[in-house]
């Protein structure tokens, strides 16, 4: 049997505020689509960050419903910030069944769709069928599969191209007390996850093409990102995100022009998560 899952597609940060969040995200030099409303019952909308081959969007509650509880309740206790990866799948229904034949369980599939404002005027469809990943498959945080039924209306070309030339996720970090362990958790849930191990943590590589998922300890995040405050990130989910970039000083421009002072880090610059909607944002040149 086949393992379905072929890397990482896209991830979200859960926000208390959609319209502020999406204000500061485009302040820091990304274009960001417009507001994409989900169904009466789920109460919530998004924005979506694109890239040729993924994404991350700010999702937000915008009328609590009895579809959204789970959501206001994770917000609540945990912050808001990178709660959830979205993984790749070609079909969610097949998929579930090949993950059920591997042992790995699996929860919610269903089907969804929302309204996408097109650029020469008029409305397109999004449609997607996601599947998660049961609460006992996760160290912590959520993972789920997302399949694109209409990917034509989500990677639309004027949405790929970011004054500070942001190209793609270049890696997911999280904070872990038992690294190892941890990332021989979330590896099963990827087809070509294997755990590297490294000083004061471990990375999962989720696939060709794909950022890796890194599980450190809190001196090891300290020391990657000195004086950013990691209690500000949301407890019991997602650290950092790592973006790469084409010109790191088109990307400093952004940040210069947003009032935005970044810590300089080994391999880029570092916002803090006061300053990016509860998540560390690092740029990287790629």
């Amino acid at each position: 049997m086949t393992h379905p899952v072929t890397g990482i597609d896209h991830v979200f940060l859960l926000v208390n505020d959609l319209d502020s969040a999406a204000q500061r995200y485009q302040a820091l030099g990304f274009t960001v689509s417009p507001r994409g409303v989900h169904s009466a019952a789920k109460g919530s909308a998004n924005h979506t960050i694109m890239f040729p081959n993924d994404y991350f969007e700010l999702l937000g509650i915008i009328a609590p419903t009895e579809g959204n509880l789970a959501r206001r309740q994770s917000i609540e206790a945990m912050g808001e910030g990178l709660h959830a990866i979205a993984c790749r799948i070609d079909d969610a229904t097949e998929g579930a069944q090949a993950l059920a034949d591997l042992g790995i369980k699996t929860t919610g599939l269903g089907a969804f769709e929302r309204p996408v404002p097109l650029p020469g005027g008029g409305t397109g469809i999004a449609a997607f069928t996601t599947v998660s990943f049961a609460p006992d498959e996760l160290p912590f945080g959520t993972v789920f599969m997302c399949q694109h039924r209409t990917r034509e209306t989500v990677w639309l070309p004027e949405l790929l191209t970011h004054p500070n030339t942001a190209c793609g996720l270049d890696a997911v970090l999280a904070l872990s007390d038992d690294p190892q362990s941890d990332a021989t958790r979330f590896a099963r849930l990827w087809a070509d996850g294997r755990v590297m191990m490294s000083a004061g943590g471990a990375t999962v590589d989720t696939g060709p093409d794909s950022a890796p998922l890194s599980l450190l300890t809190r001196a090891a995040l300290e020391g990657l990102y000195p004086g950013l405050d990691l209690d500000q990130t949301p407890k019991g989910a997602f650290t950092a995100l790592r973006i790469r970039v084409a010109d790191m000083n088109a990307a400093r421009a952004c940040l210069d022009s947003a009032g935005i002072t970044p810590v300089a880090t080994t391999l880029g610059l570092a916002v803090a998560p006061q300053d990016a909607c509860g998540t560390i944002l690092e740029f990287v040149p790629g």
